[in-house]
């Protein structure tokens, strides 16, 4: 089984940073993408930030410039840089990542438990 540890998340007032991170373990063969969801109370999910294994990167308009995504393919691991945090940032965050396991004749979405980001006024 692939597993997702997410960590780094928070209370915070805005303004300011957290770092998330995510390892990803497991029997793995590739991981072709990883990135961050975010899902608020009533709200629907939404992609926060992705990078692939060719190095794209997208962001949710409302944290570009703010949040940056970077992956080290050597350790399985991704991180959100989170800056100038705001209200409306307070969700839960869901590491995602799209992985060939071993063994395994094709890609699968898996998911971390979720991490809880809170920002206060």
């Amino acid at each position: 089984q692939v597993q997702l540890a997410e960590s780094g998340g928070g209370l915070v007032q805005a303004g300011e940073s957290l770092r998330l991170s995510c390892a990803a373990s497991g029997s793995i063969f590739r991981i072709n993408a990883m990135g961050w969801y975010r899902q608020a109370p009533g709200k629907q999910r939404e992609l926060v930030a992705a990078v692939t294994t060719g190095g794209s990167t997208n962001y949710a308009d409302s944290v570009k410039g703010r949040f940056t995504i970077s992956r080290d393919n050597a350790g399985n691991t991704v991180y959100l840089q989170m800056n100038s945090l705001k209200p409306e940032d307070t969700a839960v965050y869901y590491c995602n990542a799209a992985v060939i396991p071993r063994n395994v004749p094709r890609s699968g979405d898996y998911w971390g438990q979720g991490t809880q980001v809170t920002v206060s006024s």
